[in-house]
């Protein structure tokens, strides 16, 4: 459940109001499929003990299509040459109220569900005695499992005309919600719409973002509203009108799409759906966001002063974190667990669920650039803690003279490590990556900027507000800053004059689209096809063990085996066939290169060049270790590359040969 939602767990009673461009389709008549959807939403929920009361539009548009094809029907060829088209606004609400009805009380019939009509103007509202009435009569409704359908009765309405109006207490079915919320003293009001919530702009604009939180503080002013729906006299304007009166009196608005076939259902279960109003809403996220150059310019800034520290004092802000990390353990796997359950939930794959969970018995290799900082992780909070203090007693990476040139008597030229700047690091679903590259980015001086996978959210966030609250404040905890939406990385990729150097750890399109959006240099290492090759010299039982590793320890590990290679004279004397049963008795699923395939009789791969990053792997016979190092040369991505051998001079061959980040023989 997302955190901004969890006042779903009190809802009892809620008021749904459903537009006319939900209700009808574009030629006017009813949209029974949407309309069907809608109806087994409520039934669910009446069944749930939910107390349900449904504001619907859609009775003048649905009586404007039946005046008009009755009119047509009627009209002599005069008036069919000659058509005019304009029809009481009344006289259609009229005509489209007993339709609109008589499918509601149809499909909810079907549902063993019971309704009942409410038809109200203006006007009624303000006779106390009816409000008081009203509420006691929906009361009573409700207690018995009815649903109570309302409507303004536009037909008898003393409203000028049922487009135009907009006096009075209430002046669409959208402040009548609103209205209707308050007086029965609803828990949440969901206004369902034809677009997926509030956007910052008209929806059709590909750069309009839609908006979770409305802050009225931070939102009223900058929001610039499309046309109003091609049907209904409110539009988004009146919905977001209503929202705000409702939140601000004490009842929770969401705006969701009436489209969705479970929108209603998920606001309910508290998923991040549309957009929400809530009184506390400022509370929950600053009013002013933070910018991409805000951010970036904050870590520059702030890696200067962490660059001017003494060494020691960078070694006692690692030390801090650890014990920060340690001292909210339980915190971080409450988080951590939300996410793995919310990954299950949406059924990712296990390979990405792997990645997700902070839990012992896994291990990463992590090589920051160029300072030769190998860290190992175990994923446990306190391994994670641990790894943090062996970092800060690492010998010290800035200013440490790497080479020295004498170009004339005194004049000597050094080259010395310094820090890089402000980095932007874009990584993938792995919440331990968040605590290495801080870390190592403390320790080395840098500013950071970090893009963590969607699904490690929670967890993403926890990490980054615990470690960032043991910085100093003479540094400014800004050092870090963590960027909440992948739609924020466009704005950030345009900064080459703040932000130094892109890192991004993903698939080949990322990586690819990072490039090709940004000036800032990139170091990218998109894909992870690493080869094993077990050469005909390799013993049995070492071979066994090194295969079984790299395959299955840590199959989602970018430098997990994804391609075993064996030479051709293990085919005939068994370690072949040894080798593919105990993959395939660890749950490893095996594909097969054109000579493998045939001969194991397992399914042909339809690429060499594929990542699983999960329990499968493709095998293939090579000649000798020149036809592997070949292979390797063709299919590999020049990650990592293993070879099996007892033979020194083969080992040699092939680590020569094969010229790869990671070479292990």
């Amino acid at each position: 459940m997302d955190p901004s939602r969890c006042f779903v767990t009190n809802v009892k009673r809620l008021i749904v109001k459903v537009g006319t461009a939900v209700v009808t389709r574009a030629d006017g008549r009813l949209a029974v499929g949407r309309l069907g959807a809608l109806c087994e939403q409520l039934k669910e929920l009446n069944s749930q003990g939910y107390e349900i009361v449904l504001v619907t539009s859609g009775a003048v548009g649905l009586g404007r299509q039946r005046l008009r094809y009755r009119k047509l029907v009627n009209s002599s060829l005069a008036d069919l040459q000659n058509p005019q088209y304009e029809l009481d606004g009344k006289a259609c609400a009229a005509v489209g109220q007993s339709s609109l009805m008589a499918l509601y009380d149809t499909l909810f019939s079907q549902l063993d569900v019971s309704s009942s009509q409410h038809l109200v103007t203006d006007t009624d509202f303000r006779n106390g005695s009816f409000r008081k009435q009203l509420s006691e009569t929906v009361k009573s409704l409700l207690a018995l499992k009815v649903i109570p359908i309302f409507n303004e009765n536009d037909a008898v309405s003393t409203r000028r005309a049922p487009y135009e109006d907009s006096s009075g207490i209430f002046w669409d079915n959208d402040s009548l919600a609103g209205l209707l919320a308050l007086e029965l003293q609803a828990d949440l009001l969901v206004l369902l719409s034809d677009v997926e919530g509030l956007y910052s702009g008209p929806p059709s604009d590909p750069d309009s973002k839609l908006i979770h939180t409305y802050i009225k503080e931070k939102h009223q002013g900058e929001i610039t509203f499309g046309d109003k729906s091609r049907l209904g006299r409110g539009g988004m304007t009146a919905k977001v009108n209503a929202a705000v009166c409702a939140a601000y009196a004490g009842i929770p608005v969401v705006i969701t799409s009436g489209y969705a076939t479970d929108s209603i259902i998920k606001v309910l279960q508290g998923k991040r759906i549309g957009t929400l109003f809530h009184q506390d809403a400022h509370l929950w996220t600053s009013v002013k966001e933070v910018g991409a150059r805000e951010m970036a310019v904050a870590a520059r800034e702030c890696s200067r002063r962490l660059q001017a520290m003494h060494s020691d004092d960078r070694r006692k802000i690692l030390l801090d974190i650890a014990d920060a990390l340690e001292a909210n353990e339980s915190l971080i796997k409450v988080e951590n667990e939300a996410d793995v359950a919310d990954a299950q939930d949406a059924g990712y794959d296990k390979s990405l669920v792997a990645r997700l969970a902070l839990k012992p018995g896994k291990a990463s290799i992590y090589l920051f650039l160029d300072l030769c900082f190998t860290l190992i992780i175990i994923l446990q909070i306190a391994s994670l803690a641990k790894s943090v203090r062996v970092l800060a007693e690492m010998e010290e990476p800035i200013g440490q003279v790497l080479k020295r040139t004498e170009l004339a008597d005194g004049l000597i030229l050094e080259k010395t490590s310094c820090p890089l700047g402000v980095l932007l690091i874009v990584f993938e679903s792995r919440p331990d990556a968040l605590v290495q590259i801080a870390s190592l980015a403390i320790r080395s001086g840098n500013g950071l900027l970090l893009k963590g996978g969607k699904e490690a959210k929670r967890s993403n966030a926890i990490l980054h507000k615990v470690i960032t609250s043991a910085i100093p404040k003479s540094i400014g905890n800004k050092l870090i800053g963590l960027v909440a939406s992948r739609e924020d990385i466009p704005d950030l990729l345009k900064l080459d004059d703040v932000i130094d150097l892109v890192i991004p750890r993903g698939s080949n399109k990322l990586v690819s689209q990072i490039k090709e959006l940004t000036k800032i240099p990139v170091l990218g290492h998109s894909d992870g096809i690493c080869h094993v090759y077990v050469d005909k010299s390799a013993k049995v039982d070492t071979a066994k063990r090194i295969v079984l590793d790299a395959k299955i320890d840590y199959p989602a590990a970018c430098n997990a085996m994804e391609t075993l290679l064996v030479h051709k004279d293990l085919s005939s004397n068994g370690l072949l066939n040894t080798l593919t049963k105990e993959l395939q008795h660890e749950g490893v699923t095996l594909y097969g290169g054109p000579r493998a395939s045939s001969l194991l009789n397992i399914p042909e791969a339809h690429s060499f060049h594929h990542e699983y990053s999960s329990m499968a792997c493709t095998i293939e016979i090579v000649d000798d270790v020149q036809d592997a190092i070949d292979h390797i040369h063709q299919h590999g991505s020049s990650h990592t590359d293993c070879i099996v051998t007892e033979n020194h001079e083969v080992a040699e061959i092939f680590l020569h040969g094969v010229l790869q980040c990671c070479s292990i023989s």
